[in-house]
């Protein structure tokens, strides 16, 4: 098993302590006042952020075979960062070629039984697509019952659209190549399932999803997503499984968010993403100035900012710790919320050798270490910070206004509570308060402490401030 050292665990807390997590609320729907938020019925808003990792799941990975993640050190590690919010991946090509991350790898457990007669391109019995692996379902729902118990919402991963176009080969099994079936199912080469081109292939997929709603329908911390950086030619059918999922729901007791991710060609342009019936969406970050300078979220869909879609570990590199700070409060106090694709556990090599160095090596698979690389800290504690921040102030009436700081990044409810984030270089900006009488608080995102705190009556109009440290800075006034 893959089991996190509890030294990193509890690095993440070196500067900042959290509460226990509460159990998960819900369902998440958009909060009505504040559409760029979920609430769980409370009436708050609830920011989603966190880490997720490749085989953190429904589907183990290996070299030889799949070697199951410690899902509970999984959970610890999330929790001791403050994060509630992981994407669940699935990977539904048996051998998958990936070879950007060192693969061939074997997937699993899938979804379906493999019944045979005959085998499949992979080696193994086929599959009968008309019988559920009952084992898979119940993996999934006892590990969203677990998620929910320690306050973590979890976006259950349907298709894995990136692997159909990219990790194909002759030797992988995938499900719905008519040669691994014994339905006569075939979605043709490559990205094909994910096409309405089928009827065959649209119904199967259909009778999974229904299945799976029916599994955790019940449970309140589900989201779903339909399928990790599909083809650009995905789109009409992502539109047709997000309307497939909300009718289907609407005949349950509860109904969950869906979302729709970005392509990974071209990575989709944000207007499709906006156009789509989904709740949530996460568009790429090479476009539009999510790494940089993020555009505002204006409520019209829940943006959730993932570093898988664009801003990948080679710019990350490169950019730094310091950086990755910055991009993840830039985002927050755009509306935006994180995800951070987490290399976790994972000993990259090849192409992506730089990637990760975990410590030390799992003994049954070498191709895990066993405790993460520390250099990714900086990221996964800025994302805990950033929602503690969130929860701390009434997020729910609090909208992104560029043009209250000179920083141009400022969250307020003006006249009532302002949050104002200063990326640096200069150390001094301006904000427009109405006037009143303020609490003021300096926070200090590198050290998670709080270093200057007073109150302050003003007048109308525009005041400067000068953090009381170097660096980054976040300055929080709020009415008592």
């Amino acid at each position: 098993m893959l089991r996190c050292h509890p030294f990193l665990v509890f690095l993440a807390l070196a500067a900042t302590s959290f509460a226990a997590a509460a159990p998960a609320a819900g369902p998440l729907r958009r909060l009505p006042q504040n559409p760029r938020y979920f609430t769980d019925g409370s009436g708050r808003a609830v920011y989603l952020t966190g880490s997720h990792t490749w085989a953190n799941f429904a589907t183990d990975m290996g070299r030889d075979r799949p070697t199951p993640l410690d899902y509970e050190a999984y959970l610890d590690f999330l929790v001791a960062h403050h994060h509630n919010f992981f994407r669940g991946w699935v990977w539904d090509v048996p051998y998958s070629v990936q070879g950007y991350n060192g693969g061939p790898f074997r997937w699993g457990p899938q979804p379906w039984k493999r019944t045979g007669p005959g085998l499949a391109t992979d080696g193994e019995p086929k599959f009968d697509l008309t019988k559920f692996n009952q084992a898979w379902f119940d993996r999934v729902r006892a590990r969203i019952i677990a998620a929910h118990d320690r306050g973590i919402y979890v976006s259950i991963m349907l298709f894995q659209g990136y692997a159909w176009e990219h990790c194909r080969s002759d030797v992988d099994g995938f499900p719905y190549d008519g040669r691994n079936n014994i339905n006569a199912v075939d979605a043709g080469p490559a990205g094909g399932a994910a096409t309405l081109n089928s009827p065959a292939v649209t119904a199967a997929q259909e009778a999974f999803v229904r299945k799976v709603i029916d599994t955790v329908n019940d449970l309140d911390n589900v989201l779903y997503e339909i399928a990790n950086e599909a083809h650009n030619y995905s789109t009409a059918w992502q539109y047709h499984m997000i309307d497939f999922i909300h009718a289907y729901e609407r005949t349950k007791p509860k109904q969950h968010p869906v979302g729709m991710t970005s392509h990974f060609i071209g990575m989709g342009p944000l207007e499709e993403l906006k156009a789509s019936a989904a709740d949530w969406i996460s568009p790429s970050c090479k476009t539009g100035g999510y790494i940089d300078n993020p555009p505002a979220a204006t409520g019209d869909k829940v943006v959730i900012v993932d570093s898988d879609h664009g801003y990948t570990w080679k710019p990350l590199k490169e950019h730094g710790p310091a950086r990755h700070q910055i991009w993840v409060w830039k985002n927050f106090l755009r509306g935006n919320q994180l995800l951070f694709m987490d290399p976790y556990l994972a000993r990259t090599e090849g192409e992506a050798s730089g990637r990760n160095n975990p410590g030390g090596a799992n003994p049954a698979e070498p191709y895990f270490g066993q405790t993460p690389d520390p250099y990714w800290e900086t990221i996964r504690i800025a994302l805990g910070r950033a929602r503690m921040y969130a929860e701390k102030i009434d997020l729910a009436a609090a909208i992104p206004h560029n043009e209250l700081a000179s920083t141009t990044y400022c969250l307020a409810h003006p006249g009532t509570e302002y949050l104002v984030y200063n990326p640096g270089p200069a150390g001094e900006f301006s904000v427009t308060l109405t006037g009143g009488v303020y609490a003021l608080e300096w926070y200090n995102p590198t050290t998670g402490k709080a270093a200057g705190t007073e109150r302050l009556d003003v007048r109308d109009g525009s005041h400067t401030f000068t953090a009381p440290f170097a660096g980054d800075a976040v300055l929080h006034l709020k009415k008592p």
